[in-house]
């Protein structure tokens, strides 16, 4: 177990700091036999109030990309590693941050590593991130460490950050046409569905098909929304299972053009892993499998896990992802001539600034054909809803 201590020792100046043992009894005596006099020692276990801040507030990617920027400025100017976390924790504006670099520092001046110390907060700094710190604490070279994690992380944040901006208008575009139409059906079609059957006229075919969709909602209207909020919470269960999200990434690959931007987004994510990793002096094998665990898709999960074993067993990277359909021809041909002239961690980082670029223009690409296709769909169900309202109405008006 891990425990959070406060103390003075014999000097008469405060320590505090984290000390793990297998109860607080042996923790105690452990601190006793230094010279410490505790005044406090906590299980981590038994903090909570870390979750209550984590949940009013998050620590966003653009937090970490600001963080590891400072930090690898800080390193660079030789300050003590103790030292930045302190002063970090102090500035930090975000709550969750400065909780988790207060006990980073902690356990910095308990004795801990950089990177077992991030390792403890693995729902802010993956294992990506703590491996390539480890890397950095091995090789002397932190200050590089961070500024590649900044970088990495911030092309990272960009990219994601643009394809949810592109995702806003259309979706609040069509959250709104729902609302719309809904309310057009259940509220104001009922009323005029009176006038129209009152008048004993033939009605046209498509205003039978609204009226009748609008006595379709009025009636079952309530279980087709408790039927849908039900399968969503099934299928979001179902999803987060492996074979779910496994079902659930092949699917996504397998819709027209969104999974051809899916498909560049997972290959620019593993060549921009494994080329940081690379670079970052990290062996080949561990790469794949941290790379696997940070892709974000269980098919690729499976694809660079399956790859691994592979490369174990004495193949060659290339090779091993050439059985993979889903693992692109140029990519892998690329990555055979990175193998051939020892050039693998370039050739990635080649292949992860071209992937990202046509990320990009795919979204911006997908951007530009929603808004038309957007307008006239939404014309085409108001034009449609119009008409078979008005119509009627107007042959009414005729026939007096």
């Amino acid at each position: 177990m891990l425990f959070n201590y406060k103390g003075v020792d014999k000097a008469g100046e405060e320590r505090k700091g984290t000390i793990e043992s297998i109860n607080i009894d042996s923790a105690i005596g452990s601190l006793q036999n230094q010279g410490l006099v505790l005044s406090s020692i906590v299980p981590i276990e038994e903090r909570r109030e870390l979750a209550w801040f984590a949940f009013l507030h998050n620590v966003s990617a653009k937090d970490i990309v600001v963080l590891s920027r400072q930090m690898s400025t800080l390193f660079q100017a030789k300050v003590p590693a103790l030292r930045i976390f302190k002063l970090l924790a102090n500035e930090a504006e975000n709550k969750v941050l400065r909780e988790i670099l207060d006990t980073v520092a902690n356990d910095l001046q308990g004795g801990s590593s950089i990177s077992k110390a991030l390792s403890r907060h693995s729902t802010v700094f993956s294992e990506f991130y703590v491996n390539m710190v480890r890397s950095g604490e091995e090789s002397g070279k932190l200050n590089e460490i961070f500024s590649y994690l900044a970088d990495y992380l911030d092309r990272t944040y960009e990219v994601t950050s643009k394809a949810k901006g592109a995702l806003i208008y259309p979706a609040f575009v069509v959250v709104v046409f729902i609302a719309v139409m809904a309310l057009m059906l259940t509220v104001i079609i009922p009323k005029i569905t009176g006038v129209l059957v009152e008048s004993g006229g033939e009605l046209p075919i498509y205003t039978k098909l609204v009226i009748w969709t609008s006595d379709f909602f009025i009636n079952y209207g309530l279980f087709i929304l408790i039927l849908l909020a039900v399968g969503g919470f099934f299928l979001g269960r179902f999803i987060q299972t492996p074979d779910g999200a496994l079902a659930f990434d092949v699917f996504q690959l397998k819709v027209p053009y969104v999974g051809d931007l899916y498909k560049k987004l997972y290959l620019s994510r593993i060549a921009d892993n494994m080329s940081t990793m690379i670079a970052s002096g990290i062996p080949m094998l561990r790469a794949i499998e941290i790379t696997a665990s940070v892709v974000g898709s269980a098919l690729y999960r499976g694809i660079l896990l399956q790859s691994l074993e592979s490369v174990r067993g004495g193949s060659t990277l290339s090779s091993s992802l050439l059985e993979h359909e889903e693992m692109s021809t140029i990519m892998v041909q690329m990555i055979r001539v990175g193998e051939e002239t020892g050039e693998l961690g370039n050739i990635l980082n080649t292949m992860a600034k071209f992937y990202q670029r046509e990320v990009t223009t795919a979204i911006d690409t997908l951007v530009g054909l929603i808004e038309p296709v957007m307008i006239v769909v939404l014309g085409l169900g108001v034009g449609i809803l119009l008409a078979a309202v008005l119509l009627p109405i107007y042959n009414i008006a005729g026939g007096f």
